[in-house]
């Protein structure tokens, strides 16, 4: 399995681990920012714009062109 490059930063001490991901909001939005790099691109299409949803706590991506959903 490869090594996260999350999980395993060097020199991430506790406070500088709360200030970075102490709340969820900070978590999720860091989490986006790894999954998505980018920015969305959809996986069928191509198309680089979505509208962002969320359904009983699952944020969800619809693709602008073709509708695809991805999470």
């Amino acid at each position: 399995m490869a090594i996260n490059g999350i999980q395993f930063q060097k020199g991430l001490s506790l406070p500088a681990f709360l200030r970075d991901y102490g709340t969820e909001e900070q978590c999720e939005a860091l989490f986006i920012k790894a999954r998505l790099p980018d920015g969305f691109i959809c996986p069928c299409c191509g198309h680089g714009a979505a509208y962002e949803f969320k359904r009983r706590e699952l944020r969800y991506w619809q693709c602008g062109a073709c509708r695809h959903q991805t999470s």
